[in-house]
C-alpha cells in the first residue's frame, strides 16, 4: 500500500503521481559498454522504455549546471582533476567512457527528455555551500514543462527550495552514512543524518533512502503520515522484494525493473 497523499500535494501535479510509478532509472538507462551513465543516450534509452530518470547535477567553474555524478573526472573521462575546476565548454569536449557521448548540461538533458519522463534531479550541493546550484537549477526549470523533482543529501538545499521554489517536489536522500565520503563529516552530523533527524529542517515531500538503511522503523513513521519512500540503488529483483513493503518506488540499475 502506497503512502497516502497529504494535503497540498496537488501543487506538484503530475510529478506527484509519477513519483510512485514508473520505476526510476539510476543515472538513466545505462549499461557497461553501452550508453554511459548520466549521458543523453542513457536518458533517451530510459524514455524509450517508459522509465522515470534520476540524474546528478553540479556546477562548473563558470557557474553552469551540468549532469555528472563524481566530484572528480577520472572514472568516466580519463581526465584528471575536479569537475568544478572546468568550464562547461571544456567539459562538453570530454568523452564519456570511451564513447562519443559527452558531459551534458542540465538544460540539454531536460530538452532531450521533455515531457517523456519524470526527472529526479539530484543536487550535488556540498555541505556548507547552499544557494548557487539551487538558484541555477531553479532558473533552468522555468523553461521545462515535464514532471520533475529535486533530490539530494544536503538538508539545507531542500530548505532553500522550500523557501524559494516550493512548487517543486522535493525528496531528501539519506543512507547509513558509513562510507569513506561520509567520514569527511563530523560524527554527530553523520549520526543525525542517518537517523533522519534533519527532516524537519529540510521539509521534504518524500524520502529517498539507501538500501543499507531499509527497512527503517523511523521512515515507516514518516510514510504512515503521508511521506513516500523511494529506495536506492536497487540492483536486483531480490533486493526490491526485501524492502518493497516499506517503499513506494525504486531507483534501479542493472536489471529491468
Amino acid at each position: 500500500m502506497r503512502a497516502r497523499p497529504r494535503p497540498g500535494t496537488e501543487v506538484f501535479g503530475e510529478a506527484w503521481e509519477r513519483l510512485f510509478d514508473p520505476p526510476i532509472a539510476h543515472r538513466g538507462l545505462w549499461t557497461q559498454g553501452g550508453a554511459p551513465e548520466n549521458s543523453l543516450a542513457a536518458f533517451q534509452a530510459a524514455c524509450a522504455k517508459g522509465y522515470s530518470i534520476e540524474l546528478d547535477v553540479q556546477l562548473t567553474a563558470d557557474g553552469q549546471a551540468v549532469v555528472f555524478h563524481d566530484d572528480r573526472l577520472e572514472r568516466l573521462t580519463g581526465v584528471e582533476g575536479r569537475l568544478r575546476d572546468h568550464t562547461a565548454a571544456e567539459l562538453s569536449a570530454m568523452k564519456l567512457s570511451g564513447t562519443d557521448e559527452t558531459i551534458p548540461t542540465l538544460a540539454d538533458a531536460l530538452a532531450v527528455i521533455g515531457h517523456r519522463a519524470m526527472v529526479q534531479i539530484e543536487l550535488k550541493t556540498p555541505f556548507g555551500e547552499v544557494g548557487e546550484l539551487e538558484k541555477k537549477v531553479s532558473e533552468i526549470l522555468i523553461d521545462h514543462n515535464g514532471p520533475i523533482a529535486v533530490i539530494g543529501f544536503n538538508p539545507y538545499s531542500h530548505a532553500w527550495f522550500a523557501d524559494h521554489n516550493p512548487q517543486v517536489l522535493r525528496g531528501l536522500d539519506s543512507y547509513s552514512w558509513n562510507d569513506e565520503n561520509a567520514r569527511k563529516l563530523a560524527p554527530e552530523l553523520r549520526k543525525s543524518l542517518a537517523a533522519l533527524e534533519q527532516v524537519e529542517l529540510a521539509r521534504p515531500d518524500f524520502l529517498a533512502l539507501g538500501l543499507d538503511m531499509l527497512p527503517s522503523p523511523r521512515a515507516d513513521v514518516f510514510r504512515a503520515k503521508g511521506m513516500p519512500i523511494v529506495a536506492w540503488t536497487v540492483r536486483s529483483p531480490e533486493q526490491w522484494d526485501a524492502v518493497s513493503d516499506h517503499c513506494d518506488n525504486l531507483i534501479f540499475e542493472g536489471f529491468a525493473a
